[in-house]
Order: C-alpha cells, then sequence, then structure tokens
C-alpha cells in the first residue's frame, strides 16, 4: 500500500517545527479580523475582509503547516531526498510569513503594489519549494498511491501558484480579465488539488498507522487523485474555451470523489482495531463529516435555486471547507506528528542511555481534547454566524482562542522536547568529564 518509512532521512526536527509553530499565529489573526470587522466580514466571499481572512486561513494557517508536513513526508515515508532541507526551509519559511502578510494587508488596504510584493514572495517561497520537493518525488524509487498523490498534490500547487500570481497581477493593474471565474478556477486548484488531494495523501499514511485502522481500498486510494486531477484540467480547458460556463458538473463531480473520500475514511475508523478513540481522531472525523456536508449542502443548493443565489451560500461553503475540513484535519494531525517526531528525535539521540517520554506525555491529553471542544465550538458558531451576523464577533474570538489554545500546546510539547535532550546532552558531558 506504500513504502517503508525511512526515519534515517528524516530532517532536522526544527524543519518541520518552524511551520508547525506559525500556523496557529495566523489562525489567530483571522480570528481576530472576523471579531474586529463582525459580520459584514461574512456577506460575501468578495469581501475585502472576507479575501484577507480567507488568504490568512488558506495561505497562513493551511499552507505553513503543509509545507512543514511536506519537508518532513517526502524523505520519512515516500523515501525522496531532500536537498539540504534546513536551507530550503529558513528561505521558504519566513517568505511565507511576509508575503502571507502583503497579502492580505493589500485585500484590506487594495494597494496595487501590496498585490505585487506578495505575488513575488509566493513566487520566490514555493518556486523554490516545488522544485526541491518535486527533484525528491522525480528520483524516489518508491512507487504507491501516496506517491502519485503527492506528485499531483505538488502538481496542483504549482497550478494553483499560478493562477495566484495571475490574479493579484491582474487586480493590481486593473486587467480586464475575467477575475472572478479565475478566482474560482484558483480556489478549485488549492483546495481540491492541492490540499485535498496532499490530505488524502498523508491520510494513506497517518489514518491506518496511528489510528489503527485497515488499510485504504487500492482503488480508491489510486482513483482519487486521478479523478480529481482529471476534473481539474476537463475545468481549465472549459475555462480557456468559454470561461466559467459549465463549469457546475466538474464541481459537483468533484465533491462527489471527495464526499467518497470521506465516507471511507469515516469507515475504516470505525473498523479500527483499537476501539478508545483520542483528540486526533476527534478531528479527523470532525473533518470528514464537514466534507460530507459540503456535498450535502450543495445537492441543497441545487435544488433550491434562491438559495444557491444568496452570497452567503458561498461564503457557508467555504466556513465548512477551510475551517471544518482542512483546519481540522490539521489539528488533528499535528497533535499525531509533533508528539511523534519528538518521540523519534529523542529515541536517536538517547540510544539506550535513557528512555524518552512517551507520546502522550508530549501533549496532555485534556488539553487537546479541551482544545478540540473549543475548535468544535467555534466551527458551530462560525456556521450560524453566516446566517445569523451578530454572532459573527464572539464566532471569530473563539476561533482565535482555539488556536491560540493548539499553538501553546504545541510550545509545550516542544518545551518537553527541549527539556528531556538538554538532560541527554548534560548526561553526556557529565560521562565524559
Amino acid at each position: 500500500m506504500h513504502p517503508e518509512l525511512s526515519f534515517e532521512q528524516a530532517p532536522p526536527i526544527d524543519v518541520p517545527f518552524r511551520f508547525f509553530l506559525t500556523a496557529p499565529l495566523f489562525g489567530i489573526a483571522a480570528g481576530v479580523l472576523l471579531a474586529l470587522a463582525g459580520g459584514d466580514m461574512l456577506a460575501s466571499r468578495w469581501t475585502p475582509a472576507a479575501l484577507a481572512g480567507t488568504h490568512l486561513l488558506v495561505v497562513g494557517f493551511m499552507l505553513q503547516a503543509m509545507c512543514g508536513a511536506l519537508l518532513q513526508f517526502v524523505p520519512v515515508a515516500a523515501g525522496g531526498n531532500i536537498w539540504r532541507p534546513r536551507l530550503v526551509a529558513t528561505i521558504v519559511h519566513p517568505l511565507l510569513i511576509v508575503a502571507t502578510i502583503l497579502l492580505a494587508t493589500a485585500f484590506l488596504s487594495q494597494r496595487p503594489m501590496l498585490f505585487i510584493g506578495a505575488a513575488h514572495g509566493f513566487a520566490l517561497a514555493l518556486g523554490l519549494l516545488g522544485i526541491v520537493v518535486g527533484v525528491a518525488l522525480w528520483h524516489t524509487p518508491a512507487r504507491g498511491p501516496t506517491i502519485v498523490a503527492l506528485r499531483i498534490a505538488l502538481v496542483a500547487l504549482v497550478v494553483t501558484l499560478a493562477l495566484g500570481i495571475a490574479l493579484a497581477t491582474g487586480i493590481a493593474r486593473n486587467a480586464e480579465w475575467p477575475l472572478l471565474a479565475l478566482t474560482d478556477l484558483h480556489a478549485a486548484w488549492g483546495l481540491g488539488g492541492w490540499a485535498l488531494v496532499l490530505l488524502a495523501g498523508v491520510s494513506y499514511f497517518v489514518v491506518p498507522m496511528f489510528q489503527l485502522t485497515p488499510a485504504y481500498p487500492a482503488w480508491l486510494a489510486r482513483g482519487l487523485p486521478l479523478a480529481l486531477l482529471g476534473l481539474l484540467v476537463a475545468w481549465s480547458v472549459q475555462f480557456a474555451i468559454a470561461e466559467n460556463s459549465g463549469t457546475q458538473g466538474f464541481f459537483v463531480g468533484g465533491l462527489g470523489v471527495s464526499s467518497l473520500f470521506a465516507a471511507t475514511t469515516l469507515h475504516l475508523q470505525h473498523r479500527r482495531r483499537r476501539k478508545v478513540g483520542d483528540t486526533t481522531l476527534l478531528f479527523f472525523r470532525t473533518a470528514m463529516l464537514a466534507l460530507l456536508v459540503i456535498f450535502v449542502s450543495v445537492l441543497a443548493f441545487l435544488a433550491l435555486p434562491d438559495l444557491r443565489l444568496d452570497p452567503r451560500a458561498a461564503v457557508w461553503l467555504g466556513m465548512l471547507a477551510l475551517v471544518g475540513v482542512f483546519v481540522s484535519a490539521i489539528n488533528g494531525m499535528l497533535y499525531k506528528i509533533v508528539p511523534f517526531l519528538n518521540w523519534l528525535h529523542l529515541q536517536k539521540l538517547c540510544g539506550l542511555q535513557a528512555l524518552p517520554p512517551t507520546m502522550h506525555q508530549m501533549i496532555p491529553e485534556r488539553s487537546m481534547r479541551r482544545q478540540f471542544q473549543l475548535h468544535l465550538a467555534a466551527l458551530i458558531l462560525l456556521l450560524a454566524a453566516v446566517w445569523l451576523p451578530v454572532l459573527a464577533r464572539p464566532a471569530g474570538l473563539l476561533f482565535a482562542v482555539s488556536c491560540a489554545w493548539l499553538g501553546w500546546n504545541l510550545l509545550g510539547a516542544v518545551n518537553v522536547y527541549l527539556r528531556f535532550r538538554n538532560r541527554i546532552r548534560a548526561g553526556v558531558a557529565d560521562h565524559r568529564s
């Protein structure tokens, strides 16, 4: 089903951690922005505040976490040799931070030069990341559905980047381009191609490994990325021919394929060997249920034209996708990946001299569970705020606090790692003296 794990190729622990620890900060910023802007921000997907908040989540929270996961996952799970990962992370990480801040500020202020600056920042950061990771995935001897998913996700990231640069340039120069249709295509490649395919590819490993489920069916693991890629290519061809005409079928088809992935994941989790649930499982179930709700919502909107034409319908779908699916899944992934990396690196460092803390000791389960409850409450309030604007400010504050709690828990895990690492080094120094 997947290649063997190659822990000896793992990058230094600070490579993924700098991305993981930064992601919650942009979640906090998105929540604070909603708390300040209020219900007007959710009136339409096209308001400046909505566009800024969306990109704080997409290229702030999501992209940071996903880039960190990619730099860790490709060498360990895909057997790809990442060229100088610490140098790459040192360049890519700050560029992404600056570019995200510039882009969010550009949407709020509508200053053309900020859009251009953001486009250059993302081009440099993701261009370097795409080349390094692409070379690693091209030369890896590993084969299987996970490798296919990672390659397709990387291609989708490059297409998303190109479309994003075109949009930023078009906005800055007031170009007479079909910006609304181009935005839909940009979002489709970004969420359906890059984010969802990467989530699926990582899930092929993480769900059976950490949640003790059966493996994903081979037909689904192979077919899902290819089906989504085919639909996105068809959408792009249709766009080139007639802009956004006739693309509704591609959108619904992509959601149908995605729902199949969600339903299969929930079924596998139901069949897991260990029936005691943990917080990661709850986050992942929330993500999969949100993915199913998106599909049901779209079918309802198609059946009710008046509702479909309401600008808040698109905001509802966006909230489900960004916060419900991807923020939930990333929360759950981080709560498994960070403790596991801590344990792995500490075990390599101490050898037979001492036993490192267990993964359960890295972050207290009670703290993770309470943060999940807060995240779930924030998600429910955010969805309600789409239709009841008076709830927007408390929803934003609750989401900001949830992201802050996530960051606090991750920092706690890092402190556990640092304390034990320093103790090991002190013991080695005492032994040598």
